[in-house]
C-alpha cells in the first residue's frame, strides 16, 4: 500500500477529514473531531495507527508481526500497523474501516446525524 492509497482509504469513510494537529508530518484522520487513524505518510516503512477493539487487537498482534501495540497511544485500544507488504491491502482497509466504525459508534446521536448528512446521494 502506498502513502496515497493509505490516505485515500482513510478519507473514504463518510465525514472523514485529515488534520495536522501535531505538525505537517503527521496526518491525523478524524470523524466528527475524533481520531481514528494517524500516519506519517512520508515514513519508511509506512505505518498507520488505528483504533481497535482490545480483544481483536491482541489476536491481530499475535497473528501478524507487522501489527504491534499503538506507538505513543493507549496500547489497549490502538495498534500500529507497518505496511511492509506482509498484510494484504484488503486487510488494512478493513482495519481502517473498523477503526472508523469504533469511533463513529462513540459519537453522540447528533454527531452521527451530522456525519450521515454528508453522505453523497445514491
Amino acid at each position: 500500500m502506498t502513502p496515497d492509497e493509505l490516505k485515500a482509504a482513510c478519507l473514504d469513510p463518510t465525514g472523514a477529514t485529515e488534520e495536522f494537529p501535531f505538525g505537517e508530518e503527521v496526518s491525523v484522520f478524524k470523524v466528527a473531531g475524533k481520531v481514528f487513524a494517524l500516519s506519517r505518510l512520508d515514513a519508511d516503512p509506512l505505518e498507520v495507527s488505528l483504533k481497535c477493539d482490545p480483544e481483536v487487537a491482541v489476536r491481530l498482534r499475535a497473528a501478524h508481526p507487522a501489527i504491534i501495540p499503538g506507538y505513543h497511544l493507549n496500547k489497549r485500544h490502538w495498534n500500529t500497523v507497518t505496511l511492509d507488504g506482509s498484510l494484504p491491502p484488503e486487510m488494512v482497509i478493513e482495519m481502517i474501516e473498523d477503526s472508523y466504525d469504533l469511533v463513529y459508534a462513540s459519537l453522540t446521536r447528533a454527531q452521527r446525524a451530522d456525519v450521515a448528512s454528508r453522505r453523497p446521494p445514491g
